[in-house]
């Protein structure tokens, strides 16, 4: 399994998140991570964001 070059709190600025929020997403995901400066495995990093891109589209659907 490759890294991306992606941590926690690269990925909450990037969809302008709290960090805790992405935070309590890995952990509800089952992603280990010890800090949010924490290099994510690739699938890791794929795996937030699909399920933030999903909640995004599922809010923006509702209207």
């Amino acid at each position: 399994m490759g890294f991306a070059d992606l941590s926690i709190a690269e990925i909450a600025s990037d969809y302008n998140l709290p960090v805790e929020e992405v935070c309590r997403l890995c952990d509800r995901l089952g992603i280990a991570y010890k800090h949010p400066q924490t290099r994510l495995a690739l699938e890791d990093a794929k795996a937030i964001m699909a399920y933030i891109m999903a909640q995004r589209q599922e809010s923006g659907s509702d209207g």
